[in-house]
Parts: structure tokens; C-alpha cells; sequence
């Protein structure tokens, strides 16, 4: 469900509008940084370009950053094990 959320960012109100699974990122990420959410979103905020908005900027960020991580656990192997790749094979073949 989206849901509209209220922050201050420099000195000023403003909303923005995420899922609850994209506001339980935030918070994570925020979180892993040493930053309050307000921060991190400050931090969104000052980077997105002026065609694009704060919720927008926000998921893409969320994606952006679960898709480095995702990558990064690939080249690594982090969190998965050969039997976790072998049956994801297996699973392909058997459809």
C-alpha cells in the first residue's frame, strides 16, 4: 500500500509517497549509513535531477541500491551456496 509520509528537509515540510516494503528499505539504508531517515532522504533529495520526483527518486534509489547489493553478492557468492545455484538450475529445467 502507498502511503503518504511527511519529513523535513532543510528547514522545510514535505511529503512523499512509498510503499511500506520501500519505507522499510529507507529505514534500513538509512540505518546501515549512521543517518536518520530524514538524512538519507535529504541525501536523495539533493541528488535527483529537477525532472524527477521526490518518490520517484526515492524507489529508484531503493532499487539502485538493492540491485548493488544483489550484484555484489553475486561476484562474491554472499549468501548463496553451490546447492543454492544448482537448484536453480534444476528448477529451469523442469519447467
Amino acid at each position: 500500500m502507498v502511503r503518504k509520509r511527511s519529513v523535513s528537509i532543510g528547514g522545510h515540510r514535505t511529503s512523499y509517497s512509498v510503499e511500506d516494503e520501500f519505507q522499510v528499505e529507507l529505514s534500513a539504508l538509512a540505518a546501515a549509513r549512521g543517518l536518520s531517515l530524514a538524512a538519507l532522504i535529504a541525501q536523495v533529495d539533493a541528488g535527483r535531477s529537477s525532472e524527477t520526483n521526490l518518490s520517484s527518486a526515492l524507489r529508484l534509489f531503493v532499487l539502485a541500491e538493492l540491485k548493488a547489493g544483489a550484484s555484489a553478492d553475486i561476484v562474491t557468492g554472499a549468501g548463496q551456496s553451490s546447492s543454492d545455484f544448482s537448484s536453480l538450475g534444476n528448477a529451469r529445467e523442469s519447467n
